[in-house]
């Protein structure tokens, strides 16, 4: 029997609209609990909320949101996207997550990173320069607060556990945790090591590209003794659907120009263009933005040249759209592209022969 391919959302949260003008913090969150509840109503699987410590977002507290919007759903999991681990207290961290659980009914995810800005280091007294062995450290706390309901543990970071127990435990067990990666071949192997789920973050460039990546966590898993079946591949995408491609691309561009040419600035990219742009809307390009029909395809596309997916949730913030249109957006994932890749699953088996069929697949 085949596995049903899970579809979401996430979100970072922006704190401006298109015009880049300061809206009401309070209107913005307001907004996001209805983009939660609107995709439980249209039947999407996964909605994650980010965590970031700068002005223009307001995502620094994940667990809080996704509570709230717990509280008006019924169905949907609820995840971060992701939690930066290296700069919180894993056994804060568990607790948010596990009553969390508690109040969803068995909903709750993580994804655990690193994250991909630093404003967290200094803000909670830590060192940029133990960036990789501060998360490796966490991590395993985190693994062991899941696996054991009393802890013994010691680090360098942290004060030991001496056996003192962490509560509450979570409805589910164990509790999920994704690892979200980015393009380190360490965390690859890391996760596959592990045996947890990967959440790739694939935002630019060509998807096909990872593919060595995604290689080296599964086999990293074979060798660690993990089955295939637990060596899960999600994708984080930027995406957008609209009725037409025309409309998508028009909607989208404006805001997903300020947006990249601002952190461009801080990161020594080029500048963006339309050129660009429509160049990684393209077949084998990131971004899944188009009607209906050109992302199902897309997403196969992907899936295929990854050797197959278990998840993939698109990122619109970057369009600075208006909440209309992320509503519909919302919409016409949840209730024309996430039916049509899992009719392609219930009608083949397996995602993989439905490839042949896409052109330049």
């Amino acid at each position: 029997m085949a596995s049903k391919i899970q579809v979401g959302i996430d979100s970072f949260v922006a704190a401006f609209d298109d015009t880049s003008v300061s809206d009401s913090p309070s209107e913005r969150l307001q907004n996001l609990v209805e983009q939660i509840e609107r995709a439980d109503q249209v039947g999407l699987d996964v909605f994650g909320v980010g965590e970031h410590h700068r002005r223009e977002f307001l995502d620094s507290a994940p667990a809080v949101i996704l509570a709230a919007a717990a509280a008006r759903t019924q169905r949907i999991r609820l995840t971060s996207a992701v939690t930066v681990l290296s700069a919180a207290d894993p056994v804060r961290v568990f607790q948010e997550f596990a009553t969390l659980d508690l109040l969803s009914r068995g909903r709750a995810e993580m994804i655990v990173g690193r994250g991909s800005f630093v404003e967290a280091f200094p803000l909670f007294g830590l060192h940029l320069e133990d960036y990789d062995s501060l998360f490796a450290e966490k991590l395993d706390l985190l693994l062991k607060i899941r696996n054991n309901e009393h802890v013994h543990w010691s680090g360098e970071y942290r004060p030991e556990l001496t056996g003192q127990g962490v509560y509450p435990r979570p409805l589910q067990n164990p509790l999920p945790i994704w690892l979200g990666v980015g393009g380190t071949p360490e965390s690859f192997i890391r996760a596959g090591v592990l045996g947890l789920p990967l959440m790739v973050a694939i935002i630019g460039g060509e998807t096909r590209h990872f593919r060595p990546l995604i290689d080296l966590y599964r086999e990293a898993g074979r060798r660690a003794g993990h089955s295939p079946a637990q060596l899960k591949v999600g994708i984080h995408s930027i995406g957008y659907v609209a009725e037409t491609t025309q409309q998508a691309a028009d909607d989208f561009f404006p805001g997903y120009a300020r947006s990249f040419t601002r952190i461009g600035k801080e990161r020594g990219w080029r500048p963006v263009t339309r050129v660009g742009f429509d160049a990684q809307r393209g077949p084998q390009g990131a971004l899944l933005i188009g009607d209906p029909d050109e992302v199902v395809e897309k997403i196969l596309r992907h899936s295929k040249a990854l050797g197959g997916i278990s998840r993939i949730t698109f990122q619109m913030n970057p369009g600075s759209l208006s909440q209309e249109k992320f509503m519909r957006s919302i919409e016409l994932i949840g209730r024309r592209v996430a039916p049509a890749l899992r009719e392609v699953l219930d009608r083949d088996g397996s995602i993989g022969k439905e490839f042949n069929k896409i052109p330049n697949a």
